[in-house]
């Protein structure tokens, strides 16, 4: 029997998880797995970069999960400071930069994402740095080893703000420039407003509304400034925290189908909607939210590493899905820890959902218990008005039992549905009467999209139909007594 061959493009989070299982489920004599990776390291924590440049970590190899050798040991061939640089989907082959040829029957593009570089002059210059890989963490504290003192973080997301702080722990002064009027755009305005202050409050200065127009540099190159419409702000080191977009580049040469959102159109296996013999998963493909369905790009490690691990099960043998994103992330900014999941309202209100929101003040523990602190949550659920969903519903409920054939009257997208289902006669006993429970899940129906539905058509459906549009459906959960259980059946 002839051994089929694994190539990996991407030695970290989703390249390492696909190749690691895929060995799982097929032996050495079975499956040759060779991963590519352009880098001397594999398999490191690119979100403790922050914490290793602050000192909060103090080993590097702390954020290394796995070493070359633990991979080979397992029948892994590591291949560093080989970048992939051609696919040849015709012929099956990669190109590598060191000279090699590696022919696939199975192929992963896992090759990540890149820090968002918007079209500014000078900044490529020296001075200038993102926080994607450890050498970009060395980078930086061999720039505050060397007496930096003024630091610019551009952008306030979550890279922007975990920055700031441990270059203001370091002893230099932080700017934060930001485009956007908040930091954390992920979040809500008066969410955002609480970690604005929080970071006032640490000493790091906050220019919002101020979208960068030029790095300033000396005559040797340096950089010594950062302009904007509103100033210019003294710098010896700029720091980049303007997100990450998806790094594909090389598959989008290759011919590989690309997104909306940028990143290879992959199915929930994680193959290529164009070539199915290649999978891509990790920040460098595109992915769908799981309440909206829609396209999403999430530059996560832990999304990274599970759709890694689905397309390592499907080369492996096993059947796998990758289940969507929910966006959900914490860090924190001095004592001010922050957190979220699901959708903002903003979110919510480009999505076309009629939702209410509330927050919640309290405390982290009971409030005479010594260590307890103030917490605020906000929840955002759907108001339940008249819906913006016109897609066909499916029910399940009493009365399908009962056959009745009643519509449920309008609700909201995801609600459960109001005065539904309706009252049968006989009333069974109270002590006989089941406790219905709505729950939403999203669910695929073939067939077309409706024009006015506003929801996401996505090509592969759980079913397996070839076409297919989101819709909401809710199912009925029943409690029933005990000395009831047999006499009641779900319809």
């Amino acid at each position: 029997m002839s051994t089929d061959r694994l190539v990996v493009i991407g030695g970290d989070a989703a390249g390492l998880s696909a190749a690691a299982q895929a060995r799982r489920l097929r032996p050495a004599g079975d499956l040759e797995i060779v991963v590519l990776e352009q880098g001397p390291e594999v398999s490191y924590s690119a979100c403790g970069i922050p914490y290793w440049i602050g000192g909060q970590v103090t080993d590097r190899d702390a954020l290394l999960a796995r070493t070359v050798a633990q991979f080979e040991a397992d029948g892994i061939v590591i291949r560093t400071h080989a970048r992939a640089e051609e696919i040849d989907l015709a012929a099956g082959e990669v190109s590598a930069s060191d000279g090699r040829r590696y022919g696939y029957d199975h192929l992963v593009v896992a090759t990540g994402g890149r820090p968002t570089r918007p079209p500014v002059p000078g900044l490529d210059a020296d001075g200038v740095h993102g926080v994607h890989r450890l050498a970009d963490g060395a980078d930086i504290r061999a720039a505050i080893a060397a007496g930096a003192k003024r630091a610019v973080v551009l952008g306030g997301g979550y890279i922007g703000l975990e920055m700031a702080e441990v270059l203001l722990g370091r002893g230099l002064s932080v700017t934060v420039v930001l485009a956007d009027p908040l930091p954390m755009g992920q979040l809500d305005d008066d969410m955002g407003e609480r970690i604005c202050k929080a970071m006032g409050d640490m000493g790091i200065d906050v220019q919002p509304n101020q979208p960068v127009r030029e790095i300033e540099v000396d005559a040797d190159g340096a950089i010594r400034a950062v302009r904007t419409d509103a100033g210019s702000y003294d710098a010896d080191l700029v720091v980049l925290g303007l997100g990450m977009g998806p790094e594909a580049t090389l598959a989008e040469e290759a011919g590989l189908q690309i997104g909306t959102t940028g990143g290879i159109d992959v199915a929930h296996t994680q193959r290529s909607r164009s070539h199915p013999e290649v999978f891509a998963a990790g920040d460098c493909a595109q992915t769908f939210h799981r309440i909206t369905g829609e396209a999403a790009h999430v530059a996560l490690g832990t999304h990274a590493n599970k759709q890694g691990r689905v397309a390592g099960s499907i080369i492996g043998g096993r059947p796998a899905r990758f289940a969507g994103v929910l966006g959900t992330a914490a860090t924190k900014v001095g004592d001010l820890e922050i957190a979220r999941t699901g959708l903002c309202t903003t979110e919510a209100e480009k999505a076309g959902y009629d939702h209410r929101s509330e927050v919640i003040e309290a405390t982290t523990r009971a409030g005479y218990y010594p260590g307890a602190e103030p917490i605020a949550v906000k929840v955002i659920t759907e108001g339940g008005g008249p819906g913006c969903c016109s897609a066909p519903r499916s029910w399940a409920g009493p009365a399908a039992a009962s056959g009745s054939t009643s519509s449920p009257p309008p609700s909201g997208r995801g609600s459960p549905p109001r005065n539904w289902p309706p009252p049968t006669s006989p009333t069974p006993r109270r002590s006989h009467r089941p406790t219905t429970r709505w729950r939403w899940r999203p669910a695929w129906s073939a067939g077309s999209r409706p024009a006015d539905s506003g929801l996401a058509t996505r090509p592969d459906s759980p079913g397996g139909a070839p076409g297919g549009i989101l819709i909401i459906r809710y199912s009925a959960v029943h409690v029933l007594p005990r000395s009831a259980e047999h006499a009641h059946r779900d319809p």
